[in-house]
């Protein structure tokens, strides 16, 4: 079979025979093959471009020594021209330890470098921001994993950095490694695992919510995983005008409320703990008690297909909205939650409707963070993101298989980046003061020259494309898997 590099049809590739239950597993299959396959004949995703020309020998020494003292002096006399005399103000350093690498675990240190290459690729591509992949070992003497060598590490980096992003960093070490170096650093650092899988996914709620005809205040919303995600998706939607008293969130040993002495007595779970004060104060038994009249699922657990229960959403209020984001399965296949009644189904996928993917967040709200210089990303930015997302999408349309914007939809990323950027300087978090037009401007101009560059790089062959036998032994391998 020709495949079509595109790939714009995943469906269309399988078997007509095959049921909606094996498509969905060979698809799965199917893109882990390709991926692995397409890493190897590129030898990763990134690479280092000058920004600069080379017009003659005589240039080697303006870009470097005699000619480069000067920077290095001024610089030295105001560390913040750092920002314009080099590319710290566009420069993002993508840190991990590699212990929760999406729904694989502990990968090991350099078993981070392909989702850590694929955010600075990201960034790159839709946000206009350079970036780079930097997995770190947190081992102590001891072997065991720790937060505070992650700490240091980041503090040693920021001088080289307009901001940091953190990512699969294991609970409940990621809220101290967060949380401290937030206050520490004298530039943002932002945990794209908490806080851009929140952003995004309180932007795809409140659409979701219009659709159904509910308000935020009045809907009960039950979470399925208390891990950082979730734990910082409950956090923003309480701060956004959710009811405390209707929210109900489930870790593996059960709901949490006031009465989880074992979360309380572990200080490191000092967010779990705020969550089991503020909500489910009629502390709900179980999963399928909680979610009988619920409005909302959102779940960031175990991988399915059959964590979640389809009675569990059977039993739910009329017009229910399920996000079910798991990776690389969701805890339930989107057709199967339309089958047991759900009106909205989101996933983390790109190959479902309604992905719900930080990829739609972070490349904005790091772009206008980075163009006013702010010393740090708030909730309120990241509020403030989700909205402009969710605003974003509505004036061009939204429908219940249609809740959010996609990494498609370019202008969805300057848009955002312009809306962060006044909410930074409304906070007091920015070092410049730039209209609403400047920053959109500039981010919808450097969005553009990273799509123009990989395009010309394509052309001219320094980009070449994968052979058609990749794609297809990819696909090949996938069906064979599912039919055995």
């Amino acid at each position: 079979m020709k495949i079509d590099l595109a790939l714009k049809d995943l469906d269309a590739l399988f078997p007509a025979n095959f049921t909606e239950d094996q498509k969905a597993q060979a698809k799965t299959l199917f893109l882990k093959n390709l991926s692995l396959e397409a890493h190897q004949f590129y030898g990763g995703k990134m690479q280092t471009v000058p920004r600069c020309g080379i017009y003659s020998l005589n240039w080697f020494n303006v870009w470097y020594t005699p000619g480069v003292s000067k920077v290095s002096t001024t610089i030295r006399e105001n560390n913040d021209t750092s920002f314009s005399l080099s590319n710290r103000g566009n420069l993002v350093a993508v840190v991990s330890d590699s212990t929760r690498v999406l729904g694989d675990g502990d990968c090991t240190p350099p078993g981070g470098l392909g989702v850590m290459e694929g955010k600075a690729m990201l960034m790159k591509y839709l946000g206009g921001v350079d970036a780079t992949a930097i997995c770190m070992d947190s081992r102590g003497p001891d072997g065991k994993h720790d937060p505070d060598r992650i700490i240091e590490f980041v503090k040693m980096l920021q001088p080289s950095f307009g901001a940091i992003n953190l990512e699969d960093i294991s609970q409940p070490n990621c809220f101290k490694v967060l949380d401290e170096l937030r206050d520490a650093c004298d530039i943002p650092v932002w945990h794209d695992d908490a806080q851009g899988t929140a952003c995004i996914t309180l932007a795809g709620l409140l659409n979701a919510l219009k659709l159904a005809g509910k308000k935020l205040s009045d809907a009960k919303i039950v979470l399925l995983g208390a891990g950082a995600a979730n734990t910082t998706i409950a956090r923003l939607i309480l701060a956004d005008g959710g009811d405390p008293a209707k929210m109900i969130v489930f870790d593996s040993k059960g709901s949490l409320h006031v009465g989880r002495e074992d979360i309380k007595n572990d200080k490191r779970n000092y967010r779990k703990w705020e969550i089991c004060e503020k909500t489910n104060p009629g502390r709900a038994a179980s999963e399928a008690d909680a979610l009988k009249g619920a409005d909302v699922l959102i779940a960031l657990s175990k991988p399915g297909p059959d964590t979640v229960k389809r009675e569990w959403i059977t039993s739910m209020a009329a017009k229910s909205i399920v996000f079910t984001c798991a990776n690389p399965v969701p805890e339930i296949w989107p057709y199967a939650a339309k089958e047991a009644g759900a009106f909205i189904v989101a996933t983390g996928r790109g190959d479902f409707p309604n992905q719900v993917n930080n990829s739609v967040c972070f490349p904005g709200i790091l772009k206008g963070a980075l163009l006013v210089r702010a010393k740090k990303i708030t909730d309120g930015m990241a509020i403030c993101c989700a909205h402009s997302i969710a605003d974003f999408s509505e004036k061009r349309g939204i429908k219940p298989d249609n809740i959010i914007a996609t990494m498609e939809e370019t202008e969805v990323f300057a848009v955002e980046a312009a809306d962060v950027a006044q909410q930074a300087i409304k906070e007091g978090v920015a070092r410049l003061s730039l209209s609403w037009d400047e920053v959109y401007n500039r981010a919808k101009a450097d969005i553009a020259a990273a799509h123009a560059l990989v395009e010309d790089m394509k052309k001219l062959g320094h980009i070449k494309e994968p052979p058609a036998e990749v794609l297809e032994a990819a696909l090949a391998k996938a069906i064979d898997a599912v039919k055995l």
